[in-house]
């Protein structure tokens, strides 16, 4: 599969109290027609993540229709889970109602951070989010027990399946990390059973870090994209018969540019079709801190 960009599409002014800087782990949401709302993770003065979003015409990416002035989703409680920030993971139709599945950041003392997902419903089609609760909808546990991240949940016929992040070891750095991808099932969307399944393991040594999978199902099976690296991050893709056992292509699916705003490293894709065409959103140099752009794939 081979990818053209088609250019940046944001980074924040700094003009928004809750969007100083940073607009990682873009989230693409159909309006009508070429409409799309594209959510996204930014951060205060505090660095503190929320979400919020623009919308564009698919067709001219580079023209921002809109900016919204108020966040979707902002930081937890104090003390909370998600008092340091959210970063959305997905939005997932169940019924009539819409899932946000989030992570939410809680600094800690002897390590980095913790995380653990969060979910936010709204009760129409494009209504207002509205946290599910104050604490998480997957917490930490023996499974997971340092961190869990960046979900992407499908709904197949009422049975629900998340593809998601997970450390298995943690240190005083974030080097120390080793992270990587698991998958859980649920009958609700809401209470989930994991079984420590690994779905995306390290391809070597170098890599201590596999994070934000995206998964389409089409007619040629189940089709992951996701971030690994050692050094800086590059997309790579997967293929799956069953969603569970997956293989791995080698080389990077995008990578890099020779200049600019993603030249350094790429990030945190979502991928979707729209008229025939197959999207890539994805963010850019220093985990998104110089915005976001779109590619189309090219045969």
């Amino acid at each position: 599969m081979k990818w053209r960009k088609l250019g940046h599409i944001y980074a924040p002014d700094g003009s928004l109290p809750w969007a100083r800087s940073y607009a990682a782990n873009p989230v693409a949401e159909q309006i009508e027609g070429d409409l799309f709302r594209i959510y996204f993770s930014s951060r205060d003065e505090k660095n503190r993540s929320s979400v919020g979003f623009i919308e564009i015409d698919i067709n001219k990416p580079g023209k921002i229709l809109r900016i919204a002035d108020k966040p979707v989703l902002t930081p937890g409680d104090l003390a909370m889970f998600d008092d340091s920030g959210a970063s959305i993971g997905c939005i997932v139709n169940v019924g009539e109602k819409r899932y946000l599945y989030y992570m939410g950041w809680h600094l800690t003392v002897s390590v980095p951070w913790q995380n653990a997902l969060g979910l936010a419903i709204s009760d129409t089609p494009n209504g207002p989010f509205t946290r599910h609760a104050r604490f998480p909808t997957v917490p930490l546990d023996e499974t997971d027990p340092y961190t869990v991240s960046y979900p992407w949940v499908s709904n197949e016929n009422g049975k629900f399946r998340m593809w998601y992040g997970s450390n298995i070891a943690w240190g005083p750095v974030k080097a120390d990390m080793r992270h990587l991808i698991k998958y859980a099932e649920s009958n609700d969307g809401m209470h989930w059973e994991r079984n420590n399944q690994v779905t995306i393991d390290f391809a070597g040594p170098e890599e201590y870090a596999i994070c934000k999978p995206c998964v389409v199902k089409d007619a040629g099976g189940y089709k992951m994209w996701f971030c690994a690296r050692g050094k800086a991050y590059r997309i790579y893709y997967a293929e799956s018969d069953d969603g569970i056992t997956w293989q791995r292509q080698a080389e990077p699916d995008l990578s890099v540019s020779e200049s600019g705003w993603d030249s350094e490293m790429v990030e945190y894709p979502f991928v979707f079709d729209h008229a025939g065409a197959r999207y890539m959103l994805y963010a850019g140099n220093t985990f998104g801190q110089t915005g976001f752009g779109l590619a189309v794939h090219t045969l």
